[in-house]
Parts: C-alpha cells; sequence; structure tokens
C-alpha cells in the first residue's frame, strides 16, 4: 500500500469516526443549538427594542445633536460604556443575583439570556449611535427647516438615511452575540459551546469540537453574508 493510499484510509477512517461521534450526540447537538437560537434570540429582541431607540437618544442628546441634553447622554453614554468594559465572564457572575431576582432562577437558557441581552443593548446602542453620526448634516438641516417633529426626523429622515447600516450594525452585534452565547454554559445555558466542551473537550473527543467549530463557522458566515446582503439590497446610496 503506498503512502497516499495510507494516508487517504487514515482520512477516510477519521471521517468515519466523526460521523459515528455526531451520530451519538445528535439529539443532545440539536438541543444545543436550540438553546443558543434562544439566546440569540431573546438577546436580539432587546437589541432591537432597547438598543436602538438608545443609540437614538444618545445621537440626539450628545453636544452638538439635534436635541442635546448633556444628563440625558451622560446617563445613557455611562449604561453603554460600563456594559462594554466589564469581562463579559465576570458581567455574567455579577448579574447572577439581579437574574435571579428578576426570574426567580439564575439557572438554565432563558436566565443566560439576561446578561447576553444587557450586552446585546450596550453593543447595539453604540453601534446606532455611531451610525446615525454617519448620516449628512444636510438632512437633519433639511428636516429642521421643514418643521419636522423629533419623532419625524427619526422615522422619516434618520432611519432611512441610515437603515443600511443599522442593518450591518445588528449583523456585527448578531455575530458577537454567537461568541457570547458559547460560554452561557457557566450558568447552565447550554448552547453550543456548552455542547463542544461538554462532549468534545472534557471526553477527548476532539473531533467532536473540531466539528462544533466548524458549525459556528459556517453560521458566522450565513449570518454576515445576509446581513451584507440585506444591507446591500436597501442601501439608497447603491439605487
Amino acid at each position: 500500500m503506498s503512502g497516499q493510499e495510507a494516508a487517504g484510509q487514515g482520512v477516510l477512517g477519521r471521517l468515519d469516526e466523526l460521523g459515528a461521534s455526531l451520530s451519538a450526540y445528535r439529539g443532545e447537538m440539536l438541543q444545543s443549538i436550540a438553546e443558543t437560537g434562544v439566546m440569540l434570540g431573546n438577546s436580539l429582541l432587546a437589541a432591537v427594542l432597547l438598543g436602538l431607540p438608545m443609540g437614538t437618544w444618545m445621537y440626539l442628546s450628545r453636544k452638538n445633536g439635534p436635541q442635546p441634553r448633556t444628563g440625558v447622554y451622560a446617563l445613557l453614554n455611562g449604561y453603554v460604556n460600563v456594559v462594554r468594559s466589564v469581562p463579559f465572564l465576570l458581567f455574567v457572575v455579577a448579574l447572577i443575583p439581579f437574574t435571579r431576582w428578576m426570574l426567580g432562577t439564575s439557572f438554565g437558557t432563558t436566565a443566560a439570556s439576561v446578561p447576553l441581552a444587557f450586552v446585546a443593548v450596550a453593543l447595539y446602542a453604540r453601534w446606532v449611535e455611531q451610525t446615525l453620526l454617519d448620516v449628512p448634516r444636510q438632512t437633519v438641516e433639511l428636516a429642521d427647516s421643514l418643521g419636522a417633529s423629533t419623532l419625524q426626523l427619526v422615522t422619516r429622515f434618520l432611519y432611512p438615511e441610515a437603515r443600511s447600516g443599522l442593518v450591518l450594525s445588528l449583523t456585527t452585534v448578531t455575530i458577537s452575540m454567537v461568541s457570547y452565547s458559547t460560554i452561557m454554559g457557566v450558568v447552565g445555558g447550554g448552547g453550543v459551546g456548552d455542547f463542544a466542551i461538554r462532549y468534545g473537550y472534557q471526553t477527548y473527543e476532539y473531533e467532536v469540537m473540531y466539528a462544533t467549530i466548524l458549525i459556528m463557522i459556517v453560521v458566522v458566515m450565513a449570518i454576515q453574508g445576509l446581513g451584507t446582503w440585506t444591507s446591500r439590497r436597501i442601501d439608497r446610496r447603491l439605487r
């Protein structure tokens, strides 16, 4: 048997072992994917419902903004800076008492969504602020000259002009949340990361761990591709 044939058989053998391992843990893997989906969905919902208006208010109330309010901006900016400054694992642990008070438990997938939601809101708020800062000043001046209210300024001028950037920002936050969710096993949140550690690393089945990493890479690439495609489709500058 030649060296190439031996190498080929070795690769096929490893692939067979990988397939057998993944098949044995199919139920656990599907459950971990579902848990990641729950955590991701909850955190992104919070990002859109809270992070979007928060970032908008930061843009409006900042110095030289359309409606400067130093106190409001300092409060919102302080929240964003504090949440983004604390290492995520420490933030998760520090938030356990609050999570227990809020949900009655600090264990499980839903409880794990709480710190993820806090971080998602902070990240998206900052991205929204930066995206709106890229809107041409002339757009704000036009809205002001037409007598637009604050709500009209935001919904009819700022968001339509910045919608492409807002989608890309949400895409970036989504990918960050996928990454953060992988360590939520420390509070019993489960997820794909917990699956890789429990059934791959701790059992010395590294093929399972590497396969999980590959799945995560594919998921992230798919999210980025979808976000980029959507952003281009709604970008006014490309029309």
